[in-house]
């Protein structure tokens, strides 16, 4: 493909006092065309990937990305939206523009503000990305959607509680070395697998430790077009972009197949002429550890029923055959909505340029994403490479 990311920025994502969504969306985009080489009024157009289903009072945020910089006033600005994968979303409408040649550098933001919201309306909110005729009086909200998942799973493969709590701990440990996570602490198998007051059950057999965190957080990156690249310090291409939708309510699919992740995935790997056997890390969409599990299944790393036994088997861990999720993912790292999709491309890119710290994966040269959004029904996945 002939788009690349030459420049980025990732607040930490966690509870951030005093911050506003403003002021996080101002700090990433100026950051990111800052890291690009590049001025404010390189900017051809700006796309920002905000949830907002009910968690900010300010709706019509788009414009809020001008106040990183004046000469960004007259810039074409759009706010797109896909629930979790609203981040991912916003990433390829800006590959769309350049693309079709209405722009050589996209200016991408994600963002949300979730912890000022109090716990019963973050759960309403979250509630809205299931479809609400079947699924909008579960209990515990989101949780409970995929706490169901997890019920199922399990009466159809036996119980995971260990594959779970193994991809709980991998998780936590990657993200002990991530200075963007928000929590960065290594808890250990023993105590993501026992019952306990610190861990104790949210929805069905998930415990709290399998939700991924309530989160604050903002990233950006720029996107830019062949030409446009070939003077940045530093850009890492898209091999491929594949985004695959699938039926929003549950009852017209098997929801354990996770059907339009491996349609994605299908689409990418096949775009980029590539295997798994290819990649040298992914990050994936771990909203909660069963998701991490099936998604395993889903794009082929193991067969149905069997991805518990390659979470156990630590394939997937950082020094594993393919490490899966070396940030700590949304587990570890926290899932602002809007921000997650962006994260996710900013964090790939960090690692095939050499810029990845404490999770750097030695030697990636091919890395790729999934970012979903509901229960698999937004699904996106981008495979990236290091141009120069």
């Amino acid at each position: 493909m002939d788009v690349s990311i030459i420049g980025w920025a990732h607040t930490r994502f966690g509870r951030l006092e005093g911050e506003t969504v403003e002021s996080l969306i101002v700090t990433v985009a100026r950051a990111a065309v800052a890291h690009a080489g590049l001025a404010a009024a390189d900017i051809d157009e700006i796309v920002l990937g905000h949830f907002n289903a009910g968690f900010s009072p300010q709706d019509f945020t788009a414009s809020l990305v001008l106040q990183a910089d004046d000469a960004l006033r007259f810039k074409p600005a759009t706010r797109v939206e896909n629930a979790c994968a609203t981040g991912s979303a916003a990433v390829h409408q800006g590959i769309r523009a350049i693309r079709a040649g209405a722009a050589r550098h996209v200016l991408v933001v994600g963002v949300e503000q979730m912890t000022t919201t109090p716990p019963a309306g973050i759960g309403a909110n979250l509630l809205k990305a299931s479809y609400l005729p079947e699924d909008g009086d579960t209990p515990a909200g989101f949780a409970g959607v995929f706490g169901r998942i997890a019920a199922a799973y399990f009466q159809r493969h036996g119980d995971q509680s260990d594959a779970l709590a193994a991809i709980a701990a991998k998780n936590h440990r990657n993200g002990a070395a991530n200075p963007y996570a928000q929590m960065q602490k290594d808890l250990g198998f023993t105590f993501c697998r026992t019952e306990s007051e610190k861990n104790p059950f949210v929805a069905g057999p998930l415990k709290r430790t399998d939700c991924s965190l309530v989160s604050d957080g903002a990233a950006a990156l720029v996107l830019a077009s062949t030409d446009a690249a070939a003077s940045a310090p530093r850009a890492i291409g898209f091999r491929a972009a594949a985004h695959v939708q699938d039926f929003l309510p549950m009852s017209k699919r098997d929801i354990l197949r996770f059907e339009g992740c491996t349609e994605a995935w299908r689409q990418a790997l096949a775009e980029a002429g590539a295997t798994l056997g290819d990649l040298s890390f992914v990050e994936t969409h771990d909203c909660f550890t069963i998701a991490e599990l099936i998604e395993y299944e889903a794009m082929g790393l193991a067969k149905p029923g069997e991805g518990g036994r390659l979470a156990l088997s630590g394939e997937t861990a950082k020094g594993g055959r393919l490490p899966v999720n070396p940030s700590g993912g949304l587990k570890a790292k926290g899932h602002p909505i809007g921000a997650t999709g962006v994260s996710m491309h900013v964090l790939a890119a960090m690692q095939l340029a050499g810029e990845a710290g404490g999770i750097q994966v030695p030697g990636a040269t091919l890395g790729a994403l999934f970012n979903m959004g509901g229960a698999a029904v937004a699904n996106y996945v981008s495979i990236l490479e290091r141009r120069h």
